[in-house]
């Protein structure tokens, strides 16, 4: 089988536990490149925790954020221009879930995602030390206790709950009982994901092949977690980092190494990706 296009995620996967991208790994990336495969980097972060990695890789090609709710191009300067994809939540449905928040799960943290912005209800939070230490993207305080109307509050791609992993449990048994248009995927046990209904990461790579005039047999995805599961089930091939759960590695065609191991370079160069035609 030939690939013809590549995807990743990021956290996890393409970066190592230090949150960087090793050596070993730029250079394969780069390596595909130079054959003109695109690698599309697929995230639940924000454009601005996507950028600085696309710079460091060389690549051009677009990004998919918020796991398939914001697909831009990597030289778009204005990201509300004509974006390839756009999906936005529903202000009731956002209101709703940090209503639940406010009235039953005080402990668990709150903050929304509009296009570049990161949306923050307290600044005064561990749990958001703890994210922007991961991403480094400046967060912008947002007053969600005021009521919004649709009209005046702004897109929101995604909704972001962190907390303990039993709060987050049951926090989504919660959401689950009732009737919002969203899609709901933990990152992470102490990360729970919330964006618009059927967004998903396999969604915009259809989209992305399409635009290309790919094959869905002629793509290779990597991930390491569960909101990776539809991208690895879709692929054409599907890798798992080896430091993913259980579940996510019984989805994928193929276990690599982990992602401090240089994984995603081991895989490219199981496939026959890094070797001179």
């Amino acid at each position: 089988m030939s690939v013809k296009m590549i995807f990743s995620d990021i956290d996890g996967t393409l970066i190592n536990s230090n949150h960087v991208l090793t050596t070993k790994t730029i250079q394969a990336i780069k390596a595909c490149t130079k054959r003109n495969i695109p690698f599309i980097l697929v995230s639940a972060r924000m454009p601005r925790g996507i950028f600085p990695l696309q710079k460091q890789l060389g690549l051009t090609d677009p990004i998919v954020c918020y796991s398939g709710a914001l697909i831009i191009h990597s030289k778009q300067t204005e990201l509300t221009d004509a974006p390839l994809l756009n999906v936005s939540m529903g202000t009731d449905s956002v209101n709703t879930i940090y209503g639940q928040i406010c009235n039953r799960f005080p402990n668990i943290s709150f903050s929304a995602y509009s296009f570049d912005q990161w949306l923050v209800s307290n600044t005064d939070d561990p749990w958001i030390d703890q994210e922007y230490a991961i991403a480094g993207t400046p967060m912008t305080l947002y007053d969600f206790h005021d009521e919004h109307s649709a009209a005046e509050i702004p897109p929101i791609h995604k909704v972001l709950c962190m907390g303990d992993p039993v709060q987050i449990d049951h926090f989504h048994q919660s959401l689950s009982a009732l009737d919002l248009q969203v899609v709901m995927v933990k990152s992470k046990p102490t990360y729970l994901e919330i964006m618009a209904d059927h967004v998903s990461k396999a969604s915009a790579m259809q989209l992305l092949l399409n635009n290309y005039n790919i094959r869905r047999d002629e793509t290779l995805a990597f991930g390491d977690n569960y909101n990776d599961l539809d991208m690895l089930r879709f692929a054409g091939i599907g890798v798992a980092m080896e430091n993913a759960p259980g579940i996510v590695k019984g989805a994928a065609d193929f276990v690599t190494l982990s992602n401090d191991q240089d994984g995603i370079q081991a895989a490219l160069d199981r496939f026959g990706l890094l070797h001179n035609e």
